[in-house]
């Protein structure tokens, strides 16, 4: 007994191990997880495949002989004391008991017999009579469940055991030693898999995924072992119709379900809906809906080059890649994913779509160094306020040395401190966070205004003019010789934002990107004295607004549209635009990719299982909670009454009593003197 509770405390410790770390995924999730030392460490004793581990069935395996020898050695104990009512103890040991009484019955002794038969049997107890030569010993008992709990509770450790080995791998491993079957460790479509790689489908155990992608079948299931995958063939093939998502007001989802087509071998076919915690048992087989993917959506894109060159449209498809020439450098794009739907925390975020927000930058401390290029495309600071901000995609750009980087952007603009922005998303690996530029929007809802802006600024005769025609509008009338001086800092302003400069002619841009913010306050590090800082710092910064706002101007005049209003709404785009021109210093790619329109497909996951164990393990739980209960509630309780005649009473008869429990508590005291009053006159 004390191996089995050991094995059971580590079995125990397992799963929970089991169920805290993730199974049987991607070795690079948990190196990102744990570190190379000890994802390497906890993959050498197997806690990324717990319940498939060698230790953990040898455990199972030592637990359910130990428990079944447990069983086997004390049933016919129990059986034998379950037949024994112990009529024939002597009377005088009744007086060994802790709880025991005397008195007499004014009856005799054949009439107190039956008087106490029928007391006992009002009472629900069982009981047996002894007719001795001196007297009459009768023996009861009541509570005998109490036993039959200690049999339930360890067949139910021993059914959920063997459970457990039967919907484990232990049988998927046996099938493939005696079938000469191997691991597949190889990539490719599931058809051409060779034959040696696929189990039989008459497997009796198995749990595995399957994916369908809407508007096609599938049978034929993926078992994941510890160093590759295993083909389960299916006696049917799923084919998913569609794959449905109802959303709450918020955004948030409330059921993922798929309308599937079963279709048998034998060319019966039977629809049916598979949902969220609601499977399809079909042949013997559980098939959950697990989860889902993109399925290969189409998407049309915009292509939008940084350097000034027309856009273009792009198509693709999710799962595909696809090459891209942009002047001299070739980068491969790799369409990874759309997502139609993307809830935020969004709260404190829901100004009106006219009121003055962002950050001022005539109040950015240009002294201080610049960390938050790229900031988070939602921060917020105040209570949750779950949204639905539109569909977004991914896309991944792989450069001549094959670095890749991810991107993440968004179809539509998210309202931000009271500015719509397009959050345009990107990470150098899988390790990190996506960090967002903020692109602010113009008055029709589009890039296009930032665009030109940004697009302006590279160009020098339009940075020239800009800070010409900046001058000339603060320069004070009464101080024209202000002029030339004003124009050169505007113009020594916008070439050091836009990257064009560098602090001194010596200077060598830094291969991360030059410009934006960060190259102002290097400026004014270094060529202006501590003490002026502060002031320098504001006065640039108010020059260099008043000149981004005319080069605003001069693109959209050569766009031919009208100069923009002097309102709030255009102060909070020309705050926005400020910072995102600043942070785009920082965007390591040579295009975006705008997202217009798409055509969604859906893939469902399901997890198909044949559980032969299932049975076992829920008979072991039903006999475990009755086993349980039975110890813990119900006491075995045996109650020995002697009756012989009273010497010199005549026809009274002398009553000896006693009550014995398996667990003694101050109920049984009491219940103890309530039998004494009920059945004596007269107790000593």
């Amino acid at each position: 007994m004390r191996f089995a509770i050991a094995l059971l405390t580590v079995i125990c410790i397992a799963s929970v191990i089991g169920t805290v770390v993730r199974q049987r995924e991607p070795l690079n999730n948990y190196v990102n997880q744990f570190g190379p030392f000890w994802s390497e460490v906890f993959g050498k004793v197997d806690l990324y495949t717990v319940y498939s581990a060698w230790w953990f069935l040898l455990i199972l395996g030592f637990l359910v002989v130990s428990t079944t020898l447990c069983i086997a050695r004390n049933t016919p104990k129990i059986l034998a004391d379950l037949k024994s009512y112990k009529e024939q103890v002597r009377e005088q040991s009744l007086q060994a008991h802790k709880h025991k009484a005397l008195g007499q019955l004014p009856l005799s002794l054949e009439a107190s017999l039956q008087q106490v038969s029928q007391w006992l049997d009002g009472g629900g107890w069982k009981a047996r009579a002894q007719v001795r030569t001196n007297g009459i010993m009768i023996a009861a008992r009541k509570g005998a469940a109490n036993k039959v709990g200690y049999l339930a509770a360890h067949s139910a450790i021993v059914l959920i055991c063997l459970g457990g080995l039967f919907d484990g791998d232990l049988l998927v491993k046996a099938l493939m030693w005696t079938q000469g079957k191997s691991v597949y460790q190889g990539g490719g479509f599931i058809s051409e898999v060779p034959a040696q790689h696929r189990l039989s489908d008459r497997n009796p155990s198995f749990r595995g995924t399957l994916s369908v992608t809407e508007g096609s079948r599938n049978g034929t299931a993926v078992l994941s072992m510890t160093d590759g995958v295993l083909l389960q063939p299916l006696p049917f093939d799923v084919e998913l119709k569609k794959f449905k998502v109802e959303y709450y007001n918020t955004g948030m989802p409330k059921l993922f379900a798929s309308d599937v087509l079963i279709h048998d071998r034998d060319g019966k076919t039977t629809a049916a809906t598979i949902k969220v915690n609601e499977p399809l048992i079909h042949e013997g087989i559980a098939i959950y809906q697990s989860d889902f993917s993109d399925g290969g959506s189409l998407l049309k894109l915009r292509a939008i080059p940084l350097d000034g060159a027309e856009p273009f449209v792009l198509q693709g498809r999710v799962g595909t890649s696809t090459e891209l020439q942009q002047g001299a450098q070739r980068l491969g794009l790799e369409f990874s994913g759309l997502r139609v739907i993307n809830v935020e925390n969004m709260g404190g975020n829901a100004g009106a779509p006219n009121a003055e927000g962002g950050t001022d930058v005539r109040k950015v401390d240009l002294v201080d160094s610049l960390q938050g290029h790229l900031g988070s495309g939602a921060k917020t600071r105040t209570e949750k306020s779950l949204q639905n901000i539109g569909p977004s995609f991914n896309y991944k750009l792989v450069d001549a040395s094959g670095q890749r980087r991810e991107f993440n952007n968004y179809m539509a603009p998210v309202l931000l401190d009271g500015q719509r922005v397009f959050l345009l998303g990107m990470r150098e690996s899988l390790n990190e966070g996506f960090r967002y530029l903020r692109a602010p929007a113009d008055e029709n809802g589009s890039l296009d205004g930032w665009l030109r802006l940004r697009q302006a600024l590279q160009k020098p005769e339009l940075r020239e003019r800009a800070a010409r025609l900046y001058a000339e509008a603060a320069t004070p009338t009464d101080k024209p010789q202000m002029l030339p001086q004003l124009t050169a800092t505007a113009q020594r302003a916008l070439g050091l934002f836009s990257g064009a400069d560098t602090v001194r002619p010596d200077d060598k841009k830094p291969a991360n990107g030059w410009g934006g913010l960060m190259a102002l306050s290097q400026f004014v590090d270094r060529e202006v004295p501590e003490a002026e800082r502060s002031r320098v710092s504001e006065v640039l910064l108010r020059i260099l607004n008043g000149s981004l706002y005319e080069l605003l101007k001069i693109s959209r005049a050569q766009a031919q549209l009208p100069p923009p209003a002097n309102d709030a709404a255009t102060q909070a785009f020309m705050t926005q635009a400020v910072l995102s021109l600043s942070d785009a210093v920082f965007y390591p790619a040579p295009l975006l990719l705008q997202l217009e329109d798409f055509q969604l497909v859906q893939a469902s996951g399901f997890q198909v299982a044949r559980a032969p164990g299932k049975t076992l393990v829920y008979l072991g739980a039903i006999l475990l909670i009755i086993g349980v209960f039975a110890m813990l509630y119900i006491k075995e309780r045996r109650l020995w009454i002697w009756l012989e005649a009273a010497p010199g009473q005549g026809e009274e008869t002398r009553v000896r009593m006693a009550l014995s429990s398996t667990r003694e508590s101050p109920d049984t005291a009491t219940e103890f003197d309530r039998l004494k009053s009920e059945l004596l006159k007269d107790t000593a």
